[in-house]
């Protein structure tokens, strides 16, 4: 039986027609820690995330998440943030605009915790500018804050760290690691071997669809 907290990946396949991106994939993630995914561009890793998040579902087997099955208890993860491919936002609106206009569609934070999770990750709440006007680096931290700003319990990074600088590199990382310390459940693809080495206390590799466990501390 799963646990009632965390997430269970159990005999996963997703296949988009002929074309088979996850073979029967295993695995179990537990609160608390933080697990990297690695393995080359088109192994599997992202659409792997997607069917944690519920942005696809499984074409066989079944993702777990708090003890719901996703696709079939819920169409979505209940208390999970996170970020995949590039964080879309409305251009012609400041950073806080877009992270106010996210937050209504829940309703579940204040301003205020908007604006702590914006400073959190190095941006101005105050500032006015666009975003289509922020660079790429700006648009990482942003959407940082979006998948921390409701303070889920479970937070899904597809290459957390791009765009950004080391020192925007270095804050994220304090941020995550105080994000574990606090009880979450972390799952992070990343190509930066570092970001894996510090911060993962397992770590799964991904290779044409399968997935194996290469990594335990």
């Amino acid at each position: 039986m799963e646990d009632k907290c965390g997430i269970f990946v159990e005999n996963v396949t997703k296949a988009f027609g002929d074309q088979v991106v996850l073979k029967t994939v295993y695995a179990k993630f537990e609160m608390g820690k933080i697990y990297g995914i690695v393995g080359r561009n088109g192994s599997g890793k992202t659409v792997l995330l997607k069917c944690i998040c519920g942005l696809l579902y499984p074409t066989a087997g079944t993702v777990t998440v708090n003890g719901k099955v996703v696709g079939k208890d819920v169409d979505y993860p209940d208390n999970i943030g996170f970020i995949i491919e590039s964080p879309g936002f409305l251009p012609r609106y400041s950073g806080l605009k877009n992270l106010k206009y996210l937050a209504s569609i829940r309703g579940k934070i204040r301003e205020d915790e908007i604006r702590k999770h914006m400073e959190l990750v190095g941006l101005n709440s105050a500032d006015k500018k666009h975003v289509g006007n922020y660079s790429l680096g700006m648009r990482q931290r942003l959407g940082i804050a979006q998948a921390l700003m409701e303070n889920p319990d479970i937070l899904i990074l597809d290459e957390p760290m791009n765009a950004l600088d080391n020192n925007g590199v270095e804050d994220m990382r304090k941020v995550l690691l105080k994000m574990k310390e606090k009880g979450k459940l972390i799952i992070i693809a990343s190509h930066v071997r570092d970001d894996i080495d510090i911060l993962c206390d397992e770590v799964y590799g991904m290779d044409a669809g399968i997935m194996k466990k290469i990594r335990q501390r």
